[in-house]
């Protein structure tokens, strides 16, 4: 039986209740004092003694009541402990004031590859093979910055946490190692709070069923996938859903913009650095994306513009999986899933030589083309909805709706950048007016007739092919049907740039577009 003591603490008090219970030949196995309670463990001690012995001990000067407890303070609080570190997904290891270790929860003994116990009083020189850490830490008082460690071959970020008593004197520390690909899950919980499916792209007009039934194919399948689609039609949203239906939906989804960085920064974002790669690089190196992403996806978005040095790198990555960090000798393996996108005619960049060719190829093995949002009429007043209720909470504004006519002008207008233009459109209007239903005068759509004009803009209307030359039937029937292709096709392509979009305006496919180009050599062939 295990009781709790209550007392009015003296001198010698705790002497007298103990020699009480030694008097009655009782096997105390354990003792706790923490006043005003005295704890007692006295396995032999049953119910029917209890009240003899409660009225022995009260009549020790100063004992208030005995109450019977079913777990002692000190073994509840390491029963927790125990509990706490077992359940503890990162490394964790108790360190003494010498920075040996005390204790280490199962994760930490798992990546050591040795029992908890065989752990305790090893030094964290010969754990991490780094001679002078543990001088290090006694020096800073058990204080110092995050940094990258190495244990099993695997690499880590150490975080240390001093212990310190109430006089301040430290008395050992907390070591904490963070796996990158945890850290990885971190960052996509911060950056992706809203992440979801295919349920958040929204659009019921035929191009968007036929991209959602495409989407849910391949999301699924473990290959690189590729975004196309003109500027603001929502690819990383799209990518987003694509790794929210795969397999991978639990590990991290972080992106990289390819445009957005000069190669060096976006060389050692992507694939991260060693210590000592460049001067003011952070102590004890530092993982990148892929590391960061292991077992998740990493979105490339712009690939197009990334360097030729950094497309040699990432194919390398894509052919084994295998990488180095800028300035580190050791090859590291993850598991990670490309996805890249880019508004760009990758075909045509590789024709060029812009692009690496074994690359397009190791790119474009399942592929997505995004609609842009002139082709999804039907879908552009639920837009526009959609955006007009979340710009009235970002503005703090009453609930306002489109009305007809500015849902007609909406329909009616280009929209050459795309779902982003529409928000950003309907985000001014929300702000600038105070009625509660938006028309036409409400929205400021000059770019209409900026773009229109525009020669090779996806908004500007073809022009008409005129008659072809020459007799056909004097040429015979298949010669004639070559010379009206060549014609239809050199007189289209300045227009439409792109055998994607060309097929499109031609309503047919675009592997036979592809096809009659390279034939007749017009555009990036000629």
């Amino acid at each position: 039986m295990r009781l709790a003591i209550r007392f009015a603490d003296r001198v010698g008090i705790a002497y007298e209740i103990l020699a009480v219970l030694a008097g009655r030949r009782l096997n105390v196995v354990a003792v706790e004092v923490g006043p005003p309670y005295l704890y007692v463990d006295a396995p032999g001690l049953d119910a029917g003694a209890l009240d003899a012995l409660a009225q022995a001990l009260i009549a020790v000067a100063g004992v208030e009541t005995i109450t019977p407890i079913d777990v002692l303070p000190g073994l509840r609080r390491q029963l927790q402990l125990d509990a706490l570190l077992g359940a503890m997904a990162d490394p964790v290891f108790g360190l003494d004031e010498h920075g040996a270790v005390l204790l280490a929860n199962p994760a930490a003994a798992g990546v050591a590859g040795r029992p908890e116990a065989a752990l305790a009083g090893v030094g964290l020189d010969a754990l991490f093979g780094e001679p002078g850490l543990q001088a290090q830490l006694r020096d800073n008082s058990f204080r110092l910055p995050i940094r990258e460690v190495q244990l099993e071959g695997a690499a880590f970020l150490a975080q240390v946490e001093p212990l310190a008593e109430a006089d301040g004197r430290v008395a050992g520390g907390v070591l904490t190692l963070h796996a990158p690909s945890r850290i990885g899950e971190r960052l996509h919980a911060l950056q992706n709070p809203d992440e979801g499916g295919f349920e958040r792209l929204l659009g019921d007009s035929p191009p968007m069923r036929v991209l959602k039934a495409r989407a849910a194919r391949v999301a699924a399948v473990e290959a690189p996938l590729l975004i196309l689609g003109e500027t603001g039609t929502g690819k990383e949203l799209i990518a987003h859903a694509c790794h929210h239906a795969s397999r991978r939906r639990g590990a991290p989804f972080l992106a990289l913009n390819c445009a957005a960085l000069p190669e060096s920064l976006a060389e050692s974002e992507l694939f991260g650095y060693a210590p000592g790669a460049f001067s003011g690089a952070q102590r004890g190196g530092k993982p990148g994306l892929l590391e960061l992403a292991d077992r998740g996806t990493v979105f490339l978005d712009e690939i197009g513009e990334m360097s030729p040095y950094l497309q040699a790198k990432l194919l390398r990555f894509l052919n084994d999986g295998s990488f180095r960090r800028v300035g580190g000798s050791r090859e590291q393996r993850v598991d990670v899933r490309i996805v890249s996108a880019t508004h760009r005619d990758l075909e045509r960049m590789v024709a060029e030589g812009r692009f690496r060719e074994d690359l397009w190829y190791r790119l474009n093995v399942l592929t997505l083309t995004v609609p842009p949002l002139r082709e999804r009429g039907d879908d552009i007043r639920l837009l526009a909805g959609h955006f007009t209720v979340r710009a009235c909470a970002q503005t703090g504004r009453p609930p306002c709706r489109i009305g007809t006519s500015a849902a007609a002008l909406l329909r009616q207008h280009l929209w050459p950048g795309n779902v982003r233009q529409l928000e950003n459109v309907v985000f001014r209007a929300v702000t600038m007016s105070d009625r509660s239903v938006l028309e036409a005068a409400d929205f400021e759509l000059a770019d209409n007739a900026i773009h229109a004009g525009e020669e090779g803009s996806p908004s500007a209307p073809a022009a008409p092919v005129a008659a072809f030359s020459g007799d056909p039937a004097g040429d015979g029937w298949f010669a004639a049907v070559e010379r009206c292709e060549r014609e239809l096709l050199a007189r289209l392509w300045p227009q439409f740039p792109s055998s994607r979009r060309l097929a499109a305006h031609l309503g047919t496919s675009h592997t036979m577009i592809a096809k009659k180009l390279r034939k007749y050599r017009i555009g990036r062939e000629s």
